[in-house]
């Protein structure tokens, strides 16, 4: 069996410390299966995540760290590990006022050359069902995103979301929160572009806190 160099292997090093040496902190689920979302991680709290999804979706192994940098600014790191890449992004919260939230940020900024790809959102977050709409610029064209979540029970969510364009997805699943810090997200994406698939994606995710 190949053994990964000492770089390749940093950030599952770094995932682990963390989750060993820092204290748990409660952080509410956020996020859809595919789009990104006009809620920013809490201040001081991180998300490791460790996803598994097939090729046609994006790179089939990925960990993920989602910082909040302040309460209005979070940060975002990809880690793929077939291929090798890394993909960063940034998000800030301009505007929040009850359920209202209106976002911009920079995304899927890639190790593979490209640019970070501007987006700008919208979500109305009610008590149980949230709703979001946005644009994304990729590929040298606007795609519009659209999302949506209700809240089943205490520890179980349904969310839907599409994003247009060729090699985007409608999507459905589920997250389940084993505890407020730990959590998994099933998926299946249902591809736009011809011939049509259905493809799977799963995530989990432990949130953390860094500092108060």
């Amino acid at each position: 069996m190949s053994r990964q160099p000492a770089a390749a292997r940093l950030p599952v090093v770094l995932a682990i410390g963390l989750l060993l040496f820092t204290p748990l902190t409660h952080a509410t689920t956020k996020g859809l299966n595919q789009i990104v979302t006009p809620d920013i991680q809490p201040e001081g709290v991180l998300s490791l995540s460790a996803q598994a999804q097939h090729s046609l979706i994006g790179n089939s192994q990925e960990v993920q760290f989602e910082l909040g940098l302040t309460k209005n600014l979070e940060l975002s790191l990809f880690h793929g590990f077939n291929p090798r890449e890394e993909i960063a992004g940034a998000e800030f919260n301009v505007f929040q006022q009850g359920p209202h939230l209106l976002t911009l940020g920079a995304v899927n900024w890639s190790s593979h050359g490209g640019g970070a790809q501007p987006v700008f959102e919208y979500g109305y977050y009610g008590t149980d069902d949230h709703f979001i709409g946005g644009a994304i610029y990729s590929g040298k064209r606007a795609e519009g995103l659209v999302g949506y979540s209700h809240q089943l029970t205490e520890k179980l969510m349904f969310s839907a979301d599409w994003q247009s364009g060729f090699g985007n997805s409608f999507t459905l699943g589920l997250t389940y929160n084993f505890t407020p810090d730990l959590q998994t997200n099933p998926a299946v994406y249902f591809t736009n572009s011809h011939p049509h698939h259905a493809i799977g994606y799963i995530v989990v995710t432990w949130n953390i806190s860094v500092w108060k």
